[in-house]
């Protein structure tokens, strides 16, 4: 599937076309096809780029679509366009000849080498050799951020349509946490924005599901969701956003590389989640009590 100067689009739709529930999932970060053009720029290999994946959040989510729930996956690798931010978060100094600073956002994640096109890659340093040209960052906006973004935006648009709202799952995977005080570091992180891309009941019932299920779990903190929930998570319009963050050693082996026995259990996790999505969106709202 690799390509160079193709016309291909990096994007995987899996369930049903027309949405069967309020819950859509998706998975931006777990790409990999590493396109030709991308080899040549890099001065890092694709092992070490590898390390910038969500690694196999996809294969995690995939058999939700057997379920009838609708999923989209991002299927490019996010060293080559990182589809959780905007257009405009672009480090000017990546780009030949340089644009202005003032046309693009340079964003905390920017200036941390995690923009659009991501700059670094922790101690490995930077990832490109020289530039991109503003047709390259153009072609790869148009192949891959833009279809991505629109096939959400439908999904969602019509799960409106057909239930009265629609909720996003956003599904993302990170490296273990920091013990902080001595406490445990949670293994999930459930973001909605702080409150702004998801009505709170929804967060506190995929909230309430981790902990049952017995994983340690906190909310926003320290991933409250980035630019696929403030695009897409507008509960003024019954549109939800909810960003749901794994731990990779709850899934993957220990080099965190491959899926390790236990991603089953996390499946199956990701499932009750949806399910409870779907039973909050679908419960009536509570009667007003007799006086």
């Amino acid at each position: 599937m690799e390509n160079s100067g193709s016309e291909e689009i990096y994007l995987t739709q899996l369930g049903p076309t027309a949405p069967q529930s309020p819950v859509i999932l998706s998975v931006p970060h777990a790409g990999r096809i590493y396109p030709d053009e991308l080899k040549l720029q890099a001065r890092l290999d694709e092992t070490q780029l590898r390390g910038l994946e969500d690694r196999h959040v996809d294969r995690l989510v995939s058999p939700l679509a057997e379920q009838g729930y609708s999923v989209i996956i991002g299927t490019v690798a996010r060293a080559w366009i990182d589809l959780n931010r905007s257009e405009r978060e672009v480090d000017p100094s990546m780009i030949a000849p340089r644009p202005s600073p003032g046309s693009f956002d340079i964003s905390a994640k920017v200036r941390g080498g995690l923009g659009l096109v991501p700059r670094r890659l922790g101690s490995f340093g930077n990832i490109y050799r020289h530039p991109l040209s503003q047709r390259d960052l153009a072609d790869r906006i148009y192949r891959a951020h833009r279809p991505y973004h629109a096939a959400v935006s439908d999904m969602l648009d019509a799960a409106r349509r057909r239930f009265g709202l629609a909720i996003l799952l956003d599904c993302h995977s990170m490296p273990p946490l920091k013990p902080n005080d001595g406490t445990a570091p949670a293994k999930i992180v459930i973001g909605d924005r702080n409150g702004k891309s998801a009505a709170p009941i929804f967060a506190a019932r995929t909230e309430s599901i981790c902990r049952e299920a017995g994983f340690r779990t906190t909310l926003n903190s320290p991933y409250p969701g980035g630019h696929i929930l403030a695009r897409h998570g507008k509960p003024e319009r019954d549109i939800h956003g909810l960003q749901l963050e794994l731990c990779r050693s709850l899934y993957l082996d220990p080099s965190h590389d491959q899926l390790s026995l236990a991603h089953e259990r996390i499946t199956e996790l990701i499932e009750q989640i949806a399910d409870g999505l779907v039973d909050e969106a679908m419960s009536p709202p509570d009667s007003l009590a007799a006086e």
